[in-house]
């Protein structure tokens, strides 16, 4: 089973579930993510080797050999259809987002070569128009896979549930998982982190409480 075959069984089925790597659905067999090379603009649709497998690298490295290619688009393997798209200006950037590059963070798992994305300051994805998701006080559950060594104190790398139109709203109008060092907002014990935190809109939340000691660096 994969993730969101868990998630469906227990009543709280996805309704955005996004990855570079693999299929979150053991019957999953769509598009994973959308790459654009620079040497034409061409685009290619990247998907899985096999249902509910891995990414399709090799066909990957054959449309970016000999030129840079960037992640256009992260498929949403839900039938919600909650894509992400490179992000809009908004009142934190006045400038649209830049796109991952396709190639920089090769991995394998599982015995299987495949591309995580790889961020770094100006980059990110974004959907203010999205079907199913938790508005208000409604519940929700998220959760993200990171590389534990690549990451900055800035604010703020998340992923989760924000504002449709891209403005701070004031505290407690998002709810998304932050992964880093920064101590701007709120911060945890032991060290300098970093730590996984609740983005709540003008504050990071390691806790109940903005300095949470038990919430120790993931190191």
């Amino acid at each position: 089973s994969g993730p969101c075959d868990i998630f469906d069984a227990a009543g709280t089925p996805c309704v955005a579930a996004h990855s570079l790597v693999r299929a979150l659905y053991a019957t999953y067999q769509g598009p994973l993510y959308l790459v654009r090379r620079s040497s034409d603009s061409a685009t290619k649709t990247i998907g899985v080797l096999g249902v509910g497998g891995f990414a399709d690298s090799v066909a990957q490295d054959a449309f970016c050999k000999g030129t840079a290619c960037i992640v256009e688009r992260i498929f949403d393997q839900s039938p919600k259809g909650n894509h992400l798209d490179l992000a809009a200006p908004g009142g934190a950037a006045w400038h649209k987002d830049r796109g991952v590059s396709a190639t920089e963070e090769r991995l394998s798992v599982g015995g299987h070569p495949v591309y995580g994305a790889y961020f770094k300051g100006g980059m990110g994805y974004r959907n203010d128009n999205t079907s199913g998701v938790a508005t208000g006080d409604e519940p929700e559950t998220m959760y993200m896979v990171v590389a534990g060594k690549h990451y900055n104190g800035w604010c703020c790398f998340d992923y989760g549930n924000a504002e449709v139109d891209a403005r701070d709203h004031g505290a407690g109008t998002m709810e998304a998982i932050y992964f880093g060092s920064s101590r701007w907002w709120g911060h945890g014990g032991g060290g300098h982190g970093p730590w996984v935190m609740a983005d709540l809109e003008d504050g990071l939340w390691p806790g109940n409480k903005k300095y949470f000691p038990e919430n120790t660096p993931i190191v």
